[in-house]
Order: structure tokens, then C-alpha cells, then sequence
């Protein structure tokens, strides 16, 4: 949820906001109107309550004629007050509908849609295959003949989109994420394994909810909701608490499996792992002070980069364009891998400052030096998924099927060089 003070001293900036993620700029004008109305009748209503209480003692003094028109009077004051605090709890309610449809207000971010990104930087160069005199396979092919990932008896167990990991698969995506985990230990986070279904209001409070509810898998019966990315659970876990920011950041990694209906993908990466409904993700997560987000989250990107280093892929930096931000983020950076087999970059990696956004919603605070307290900022950023298979596969295969293992992967994988086809 945005500032409402910010939305009340400079409306513009979030109009400008809205304009430039491609949202309703009259949502603005709605919170404004409801916000001035619902102001309106607190104050009629606190003083009609006064001028009541007032009225009371009268009463108890009052004789005859005056007496009985001090009780009509307090009779139709008593309509008023009822009258006043309902219109407040009305535009109450329909000031918090209007807010929670407001996106965050970006912050440097390019204005437009999925392909107005702003490329920041490219690191290695992808490989020539044409010049090493073979046709890359896919990472499903590669996969297939590693006796690595099993598309074919996941559609039959769960349906589209579901797959098994097996063998080296199963043992590379573990080698991965444990990999992520030491990087995350090593740089002061806390290591978590996070719970997969949430309450609506911690899915709603970091604002996965809105536009793109359709995303999320829903228990209907048990109301709650299978997460997309451990963000959730970590954005929930402090939530209705003032939190200790004195000796800077707190920093969880968390770890778990994570759910997305892919709604609306129809036709787009039906091959393989890259789209798929279920995945294994190490996620990155800070509370920070709202003054060292920005900061906050050029570390966050660092520490992926470094994770890109480690698996040797050509990779590209995005600065994603405010069309193409979730509600929460304010900026997002994404890194993306090359994928040979479709001549294409691939994200891997986003870290979003969602700044003190998700902290309003879920009432999480500092308290301040001259003992108030105010939210804090709130920002994540993958350091591992599932995903990532799919670019070390095509950009470390070799002519023969078999694919090198990056030289930071090998110790998590019994010091494997590298892995063959199965016979």
C-alpha cells in the first residue's frame, strides 16, 4: 500500500507512476475523493459527539418546555452521529479498496511495457557453436539423454507443465540450491525453509493479489494459498511487529518449493523445464531501513551476479520498465542468461525493492531514534531455481551429449567434472 501522505502532498508523483506502469491514473482522484470524505465526516461526527455529551448534562438540568426540546434535539443528534459514522466507515472502506488497487510508486524505473527494459550491461560472450562445428541441443534433449529431467511421466502423473528430475537432475538442482544457500550463509543471511501455503491476508500484504491473482493456486476449502516464491512466507514473518534494524538489514534466505498456475502462457514454453507449474527457488529477503533500500538492492543484485559467475553464463542486466514490475516493486533488475537453442536471453534472476510498500500492508516497523516507529523497507532477489538448469545444460553441453560442470558446482556434486549420457 502506498503513503497516504504522499498520496495527499503530491498526488502527481503517483499519477506519474500509474501513468508510466500503464495503470488507472483517476485511481488517484478516487482515493483522494474517498480519503476527503471520509475526513469530512470524522470531523462532523467528533462534533456532533461533543455537542451530544454536552447535551447530556443540559438534560440532567433542564426543566419543562426547555427540557423537552433538549430531548428532541439529542434524539435527532443521535440520528447524526449514527448517520456521519457510517458515511466514515463507508469511505473508510472504499478509500482502503482504492489504495489497495494502487500499484507502488516506481523509482527509477523506464516508463513502458515488457520490451522498454533498459539494458544496463552484458558479462561473457555466448558461445559459437557454428565455429565449433556442432548444432546445440536443448536443454531438454540434453536432458532426456542425461537421464535428467522426465517431462514425459510428469504430464503423466500430474498433468501439463509437471516433470520429474531425476538421477544427475535431481542431484544438480540440490547442488544448486546448496550452492545459493553457502553463498547466502556467507553473506550474513539467515537460512530458512519456509512454509508453502499462507493465510490471504500475508498473499495479500505483499501484493500478489491484484492483477495477477490468476497466477496463484488457491485452497478454496482451507483458504489458503500455495505460494510462488518464498517472498511470502519471509515478507509475512515479521509482519504486526517492530523489528530491530540497529545493527542494519535483516536478511533471510529462504528456501522452498514454489507454485504458479502459468495462467494466460498458453503456448509459450511448452517444451521442457523453463515454464512449469512447480520449482525449487532460493530467494533472497531484506528488511532494511527505507533510506538503505536503494543501496540494499544493488547488494541483492551483486550477490546474484556473483551466483551467475559461479555456473560461467553470459548474462545481461535489465532495469525491467514500470509496465512490467509486479504492484509491489518500485524497481526491479532481472538477470538473463543466453539460451543458445533459441537465441534468446532467459531471465534467471530479479530483485525487486518493493520500498516500504508491503511493510505498510503488513504492519512491519522500526522504531525510530526519538522513540516513534515508521516501516521499514522491504526488497528480495533469487539466488537459485529450477530454472537454471535449463542454461547451464545448452551453455556447457558438449558435442557428444554429455555436459562440463561449472568449476563452483563441482564440490556440490562429489567434485563431478563432468556429467554423461546414460546408456
Amino acid at each position: 500500500m502506498i503513503d497516504l501522505r504522499l498520496l495527499r502532498d503530491n498526488p502527481d508523483v503517483v499519477r506519474a507512476s500509474q501513468v508510466a506502469r500503464g495503470d488507472d491514473p483517476d485511481l488517484v482522484d478516487a482515493a483522494l475523493d474517498a480519503d476527503a470524505r471520509r475526513r469530512s465526516s470524522l470531523t462532523e461526527f467528533e462534533s456532533l459527539r461533543a455537542e451530544q455529551k454536552s447535551l447530556g448534562k443540559q438534560v440532567a438540568q433542564a426543566q419543562g418546555d426547555e427540557k423537552q426540546a433538549l430531548l428532541a434535539r439529542t434524539k435527532q443528534l443521535a440520528q447524526d452521529v449514527k448517520q456521519h459514522q457510517a458515511t466514515a466507515a463507508e469511505a473508510e472502506q472504499e478509500l482502503e479498496r482504492v489504495l489497495y488497487s494502487i500499484a507502488n510508486v516506481i523509482e527509477g524505473a523506464p516508463a513502458g511495457g515488457e520490451e522498454d527494459y533498459v539494458e544496463l550491461k552484458q558479462v561473457g560472450t555466448p558461445r559459437d557453436f557454428a565455429a565449433e562445428g556442432f548444432e546445440p541441443r536443448d536443454h531438454l534433449e540434453l536432458g532426456e539423454g542425461l537421464g535428467a529431467i522426465d517431462t514425459k511421466r510428469g504430464a503423466k502423473v500430474s498433468g501439463a507443465r509437471f516433470y520429474f528430475l531425476t538421477g544427475i537432475g535431481a542431484r544438480l538442482e540440490l547442488a544448486l540450491l546448496n550452492m545459493a544457500m553457502d553463498q547466502a550463509v556467507q553473506e550474513g543471511f539467515t537460512p530458512m525453509i519456509t512454509p508453502t501455503l499462507v493465510k490471504p491476508e500475508t498473499m495479500q500484504g505483499t501484493g500478489f493479489l491484484g492483477a495477477h491473482a490468476d497466477e496463484i493456486y488457491r485452497l478454496e476449502k482451507d483458504d489458503l494459498y500455495l505460494v510462488g516464491t518464498s517472498e511470502v512466507a519471509l515478507a509475512g514473518y515479521h509482519s504486526d511487529e517492530i523489528v530491530d534494524l540497529s545493527d542494519g538489514p535483516l536478511r533471510y534466505a529462504g528456501w522452498s518449493a514454489c507454485y504458479r498456475r502459468e495462467a494466460g502462457s498458453a503456448g509459450r514454453d511448452t517444451r521442457g523445464i523453463i515454464r512449469v507449474h512447480q520449482f525449487q527457488k532460493v530467494e533472497m529477503f531484506s528488511y532494511c531501513a527505507p533510506e538503505d533500500a536503494e543501496a540494499e538492492h544493488q547488494r541483492l543484485l551483486a550477490w546474484e551476479e556473483a551466483m551467475m559467475a559461479k555456473v560461467e553464463l553470459p548474462y545481461r542486466v535489465i532495469d525491467t520498465a514500470a509496465g512490467d514490475l509486479g504492484s509491489s516493486a518500485a524497481r526491479k533488475f532481472d538477470c538473463e542468461a543466453w539460451l543458445p537453442t533459441q537465441d534468446r536471453w532467459l531471465e534467471l534472476t530479479s530483485t525487486s525493492n518493493c520500498t516500504t510498500f508491503q511493510a505498510r500492508r503488513l504492519g512491519v516497523r522500526e522504531r525510530t531514534a526519538d522513540g516513534s516507529t515508521r516501516n521499514v523497507a522491504t526488497l528480495n532477489g533469487t539466488l537459485g531455481t529450477t530454472r537454471w538448469i535449463v542454461a547451464i545444460l545448452e551453455n556447457h553441453q558438449q558435442p557428444d551429449g554429455s555436459v562440463r560442470v561449472p568449476e563452483g558446482l563441482r564440490p556440490y556434486l562429489g567434485g563431478l567434472e563432468v556429467m554423461e549420457p546414460v546408456k
